[in-house]
């Protein structure tokens, strides 16, 4: 059974223009009735997990929820499962969305990480991705959380923004490394299909950067947060010595979770399964007594296969040659093009992107998956 779960809060203050996550306006009415939910279907899956490496809270904005809605949560939490007492806890946060004494609460249940969703602090690109914060806004609560007893901070930045510069870009760095974070992700702005981004872009309203931009971005993140005493770990995630987020390690390393509340997935025994992704559907069947699960996939050899390769090489450490050769696949020998040509390496039993590969990794993974005839 896995000891690391993830918890759903769908609820926002509005949706970002770049959001594809489910979230919805918070509702007072709903949000009780959600939690309600959440507590029931914890109690039902009580003998789903062992005992709790890691919790992590997300959304949404789990944030958003009162003092007490936190207490009655984790009350819910404890006494459905046992948790380690050196178990990582996750909560997410948006800038402005939390006070000290919010902060001070959740470190009261367990609570010793938060990963706050800062993605500029420049003000222009805040308002581009449609964020309700500003930019000292983010600088406030990221103090508010180190002078509340909670030093394991992981801010979420974006590179990509249209109308962002490379300039702008080392500034943001630059400032969240001077808020003190043990951790930052540093990611792509990607236009989902169907969000107001994507629609923005197609419309020519808004334009995104070209992809030389793009690379050079990549490359610049990497270096500034590496010259800061971060660990580059896994494409988008850099680390102080001893931070590595260990409940998104599990995802990378192909571990087991468990995912409740709207829409949260999970993983166990090679099945994926997915819980209803409506709020008010999901909520009614609980309501109903009845597991709210959408669908359950067990995943076939060659899925296995796949996941086992995009997963692992996403790591800057790769994946273990001898995980790849217990699926009887030999990447070396039918990839050898892309090692001669420098974007994949081999050290000691790793297989792993260069520096090179790693800019390009989704266009490499087309590649792999062809040669591999998978």
């Amino acid at each position: 059974m896995p000891g690391y779960l993830y918890i759903h809060i769908p609820f926002c203050v509005r949706k970002c223009l770049y959001c594809d996550f489910l979230s919805i306006p918070f509702d007072e009415a709903l949000a009780e009735r959600y939690l309600s939910a959440l507590c029931r279907e914890l109690a039902m899956r009580k003998d789903s997990a062992a005992t709790l490496r890691t919790i992590y809270i997300g959304g949404g904005t789990p944030s958003i929820l009162a003092e007490d809605a936190f207490t009655r949560l984790f009350s819910c939490l404890r006494d459905a499962f046992a948790v380690s007492s050196t178990a990582e806890i996750t909560v997410e946060a948006n800038p402005g969305m939390i006070s000290g004494s919010a902060v001070r609460h959740m470190a009261s249940l367990g609570v010793n990480r938060i990963s706050m969703g800062v993605q500029s602090l420049n003000d222009d690109e805040l308002r581009t991705l449609g964020r309700i914060h500003s930019a000292q806004e983010a600088v406030v609560s990221a103090g508010l959380i180190r002078e509340s007893g909670i030093e394991n901070v992981s801010l979420d930045l974006m590179y990509g923004i249209p109308g962002q510069t490379m300039a702008t870009w080392t500034t943001t760095l630059l400032q969240a490394v001077s808020l003190g974070p043990k951790h930052i992700s540093a990611y792509e702005l990607t236009p989902e299909p169907g969000t107001r981004l994507s629609e923005l872009i197609g419309s020519g309203r808004l334009v995104m950067p070209d992809e030389e931009s793009l690379v050079g971005m990549f490359d610049a993140g990497r270096e500034r947060l590496s010259s800061c005493g971060y660990e580059h770990y896994e494409i988008s995630n850099h680390a102080l010595p001893g931070y590595r987020c260990k409940h998104n390690l599990n995802y990378w390393e192909r571990g087991e979770y468990l995912g409740l509340g709207a829409g949260a997935h999970s993983f166990m025994n090679e099945t994926r399964s997915q819980n209803v992704g409506d709020v008010v559907g999901y909520v009614e069947c609980l309501e109903r007594s009845e597991l709210p699960l959408e669908k359950a996939t067990p995943l076939t050899a060659e899925e296995a296969m796949r996941e086992t390769i995009f997963l692992g090489l996403r790591k800057t450490e790769g994946v273990a040659l001898r995980r790849l050769a217990a699926f009887g696949l030999d990447i070396p020998g039918r990839c050898a093009n892309l090692l001669d040509e420098g974007y994949l390496m081999i050290e000691g039993d790793s297989l792993r992107f260069t520096k090179r590969g790693m800019i390009i990794s989704n266009e490499l993974l087309v590649r792999i998956f062809s040669r591999l005839g998978l």
